[in-house]
């Protein structure tokens, strides 16, 4: 287990990371309905989540399904969570890291970015889901292995994890470690740790109903992306920040 706490960077270009913000009352607001609406959890589902064999167009859905063309479910899915564990590790992710990565991009750059990872992370999913999947209920269906709906915002957010050990490598973390050990270890041990984790638990499949390929396919796209949508480099900018990143706290 790993959950980051606190970093304490400060932001350096705004004062509000207000897409970081947004997507997280947005995931919020798609849960509650998601509990909330009396047709049950199977309608957000089927509704919004990313399905490997319809989005390829081997099956399909009950008719009114999905609520989107099928295309989009690779952006939908990212906002719908199927429990408040679920919603609150991500949101966590997102809260601690998502501030500096937005600061570091500016507001439209990171919603562009956000949702970049989250869409190649779905389909990184989608398309190792043909040998890693299993079968799954959707309303009255079943969809056959291996079409196990893809939810929840752990792919985009593994875009950010990455964009931040690139951008602040050795900032210092608070997290919980393994069975709640509070720790604060620079981010190129804490994120190597999580990284480590997704990569085992992808190829050793210690649980099938987790989208291990789709946080993988998010931190590698979110690698990739990062370089490119930062803010331009000023290396001056650059060594001060790092200055005040390393004083003691």
């Amino acid at each position: 287990m790993f959950l980051p706490l606190h970093d304490g960077v400060p932001l350096q270009h705004m004062k509000t990371p207000v897409v970081a913000r947004s997507i997280i009352i947005a995931c919020t607001l798609f849960y509650a309905v998601y509990i909330l609406d009396p047709r049950g959890p199977d309608e957000m589902v089927g509704g919004f989540s990313l399905i490997p064999s319809v989005l390829f167009g081997l099956e399909s859905l009950p008719e009114g399904y999905p609520y989107v063309p099928v295309w989009m479910t690779l952006f939908t899915n990212i906002f719908v969570h199927g429990s408040w564990f679920h919603l609150i590790g991500n949101m966590l992710f997102l809260w601690v890291f998502g501030d500096n990565v937005e600061d570091a991009m500016g507001h439209l750059r990171f919603l562009l970015f956000f949702l970049l990872c989250g869409a190649i992370a779905s389909l990184a999913h989608a398309l190792t889901s043909f040998y890693v999947g299993g079968a799954a209920p959707i309303g009255d269906v079943t969809l056959l292995p291996p079409n196990r709906p893809l939810i929840g915002a752990s792919g985009a957010v593994s875009g950010i994890v990455a964009a931040y050990l690139i951008l602040y490598p050795r900032v210092r973390i608070w997290a919980l470690f393994l069975n709640g050990l509070p720790l604060r270890l620079p981010a190129y041990w804490t994120i190597g740790f999580w990284f480590a984790l997704q990569f085992i638990s992808a190829f050793l499949g210690s649980d099938d109903s987790v989208g291990w390929f789709a946080h993988l396919g998010g931190f590698l796209i979110g690698a990739i992306l990062t370089p490119i949508m930062r803010r331009r480099y000023d290396p001056v900018l650059a060594r001060v920040q790092a200055q005040e990143l390393q004083a003691p706290r």
